[in-house]
Order: C-alpha cells, then structure tokens, then sequence
C-alpha cells in the first residue's frame, strides 16, 4: 500500500486515479439474508499522487414502483418508493483539522464490513414496473473534481421454509362447466385437481393429480401451467403483469370420455422467489390446471402455489418432529423410582368371598361316568380358576446357581 501524507501544501495537483474498484470478500456467495455479514476492500490505483476529501462506503436498498401516465388517459404518473437499507462508512479521511489527504502513487487496498439489518430484508426482483434493488457504492471526494465512485449489486433474498405447516398442506379443487348456449346444451364438463403441497422450489417436479370427465359433445384437451403475478401499487393505484412460467399438455379427451392424472409432472424453472412481505410490489404464483373447450370458455382451477428458497425435507422433516413429539411423551421415565419396591396387594383383600361366589360359572357338574361317550366335550378347570397367586417375598425361593447379569438399555 503506497505512503499517505496529511499536508494539503504537498498537493501541486488533485492527480490522476487509474482505477476504482470494488470487491467483495466472497464472490462466490450469490446472496446475502438477513443479519448478514458483507465484507470486502475497496481498491484504487493512483498514477500521481491523489489528493481527496473523503472515502466512503455507502449501502442502500430500496423498493421503487412507478410508471407513468397512459396514453389518452386523465391519470398522472404514479411512484412509491420504501427503504430497506441504509448504511454509510467512512474508509478514509484527512486527519483532524486537514482538509485534504493525500495519496501517493500506487495501489491501495481498504477493507469493509457492515452487518445487514436483522429485520427481513426483500428479496432483491425487477420487473415491468418495478424493482427490489440492493448495492453497496464506494465514493471517493475530491477537491475540484467530480467525485468518483464505484457500484455493486447486492442480491437479497428472503428465505421461504416450504417445510412450515402452512406450505405442506394439500391443495385440492373441483369446478364443473355446462358446456353449450341457452337450451342448446350438450353436457357438463367436470375437473378435480390436487397437489401435495403447498410449497416448492426451484427445480422441483410438481406431481399433479387430476380427474377430468367430458360429458359434453366437444373433443377437450387438458392442459397445467405454472403462472407468475406481479402485482405493483403506487400513489393508491395497481398495475398487474401475468407471466407463465412453465406448463403441460394432456391428452385429448373424447366426448364421453374421461381422463385421470396420477402425478403428471411440471418442473418449476428458475424464477423469483415469492414474494409476499413487500407493501408496493407482491410476486404471487399459481398451479392452474385448466380444459381447453372449442366454441366454449376454458374451464380452470387456480391452485395457489408458493416457492420457497429452502427445499422439502422430505420424511426427515416428519421423522424430526415425530421424534420431537415422542421424547416429549418420554418425560415420564425423569420421575424418581422408589428404592424399596412396594409389595402387590393381598388376593384376599382384593376380592371378597361373595365376589368369588358370583364370578363361579354356573356350568353344570360332569356326570360320573366311566366310559369316554358319555363325558362332555369340554374340559373342566374350574379347580384352576380365582386361585390366589403365592405371596410376595422379596427372597427367591428359586435361586439360580449361577446369576446371570445382563444389562439393560432404552432405546429411545
């Protein structure tokens, strides 16, 4: 790193800087979360000796929908804007009671580290009418120049757990459609879809499950698709873009005919994630599973969809919290034995003579007889019944001669 000087008196001419440039500390990392670190070194290359005011790093973030008044329309423009980041640095400055600072020629290398606000933070977008923009911009103030100053992007984003219960919840929808005009029907057309969940992620393969039967007199074709809203608000008013993403063809379902999904897959391209914590700019998707009709509207079912940035467990996520479940259930071996066991209760003391008396079965007595066909084809073992168990000891009266120990585990 070259040599700084704090005397103004030294500066014969505001110099020449060969390059400005900013790097972060790893640039491999694609984006950052909340309560995040990002770190890096602004970099500067001097050809002469440079005299400047001040380096600064400043961090901003901020969501802008806006657009502008429509043509042979009355309605003005329209702009909302709210700050998610706002963050300034001093790198470097002249010492105190200098104006000026100065840098010889070189290169010089200043390090940088702020901390993301712990608060969430939106996922960084940019669409029709709007964008979600994050960048960290060092400035480097000179006298009697303009200022120079170098940007990067920052990308956000705002983590979504498709594992929550809400996300893991099955989807299912049923629409019917009386396919015609006025008395000249010819019969309805019903549809039913359901997906797994809820929630899923770039990449996944959405299985969709769907029961489709044409009662009508058209050929019908059953098609899924994967839809993208951008919904953007400014001063009090609302632009909407649709997009499809992805999307399916069934087969053609002749009339009379019917047709079953038993996980038809859509893969989920790379996208956006949702997002739904932002009060200008929303980014919802959808699963419609819908039924072209010739000569008729389609008929569709909209099933609401979320995509998330953390991926689906799987039955680990279901395993962990069935675990978390029993453990909760195994409190009961924390409480303390006694030392001494307590002995059973007396037979005697527990069932009365007359309870004895009503519990004997009123089977009849077996004839004495001597030959075996005149014995009944039950055995009697009345003798056996209510026999009081031996009274307790704690000395076996059966001792082993040798004693056997082995140990003894929970499995928990």
């Amino acid at each position: 790193m070259g040599g700084e000087a704090g005397s103004a008196a030294a500066v014969g001419s505001e110099g020449r800087v060969k390059s400005l440039g900013l790097v972060f500390e790893d640039e491999r990392k694609g984006c950052y979360s909340s309560g995040e670190t990002v770190a890096g070194h602004v970099l500067l290359e001097a050809a002469e000796p440079v005299a400047l005011r001040a380096l600064r790093l400043e961090a901003h973030g901020r969501a802008i929908a806006a657009w502008g008044p429509s043509p042979g329309a009355a309605a003005p423009a329209a702009a909302s804007e709210v700050e998610y980041l706002n963050v300034r640095l001093s790198l470097r400055e002249p010492p105190a009671g200098e104006g000026i600072l100065l840098l010889q020629p070189g290169k010089h290398e200043f390090p940088f580290s702020f901390q993301l606000p712990s608060e969430p933070l939106v996922t960084s977008f940019t669409g029709k009418y709007g964008s979600i923009q994050y960048c960290v911009r060092a400035v480097l103030e000179r006298p009697k120049v303009p200022d120079q100053s170098v940007k990067r992007e920052l990308q956000v984003v705002s983590h979504i757990d498709v594992n929550t219960p809400a996300l893991l919840t099955p989807v299912l929808k049923t629409q019917e459609k009386m396919v015609g005009c006025w008395f000249f029907t010819s019969g309805p057309v019903s549809l039913s879809a359901k997906i797994e969940r809820k929630g899923y992620c770039n990449g996944e393969d959405i299985p969709i499950y769907a029961e489709i039967e044409n009662c009508s007199s058209r050929l019908i074709v059953p098609k899924a698709a994967i839809f993208q809203t951008q919904t953007y608000l400014a001063s009090g008013r609302t632009k909407t873009v649709r997009h499809m993403v992805a999307n399916v063809r069934g087969n053609h379902i002749a009339s009379g005919g019917t047709d079953t999904w038993n996980g038809k897959t859509l893969k989920i391209p790379p996208v956006t994630p949702s997002i739904l914590d932002c009060c200008i700019i929303r980014i919802d998707y959808s699963l419609a599973v819908y039924i072209h009709i010739p000569g008729a509207k389609k008929l569709m079912l909209e099933l609401p969809l979320v995509i998330g940035t953390i991926p689906y467990h799987g039955f680990g996520s279901r395993n962990s919290s069935i675990a978390s479940q029993f453990s909760m259930d195994l409190s009961w071996l924390t409480l303390t034995l006694p030392e001494q066991p307590e002995a059973p209760p007396n037979y005697a003391d527990v069932v009365s003579e007359e309870e004895f008396s009503r519990h004997v079965p009123p089977y009849p007595q077996p004839p004495n007889c001597e030959g075996e066909a005149c014995c009944p084809m039950f055995a009697c073992i009345q003798e056996f019944r209510f026999h009081p168990p031996p009274l307790y000891s704690e000395v076996d009266p059966y001792p082993p001669d040798v004693e056997e120990t082995q140990p003894v585990s929970f499995i928990l």
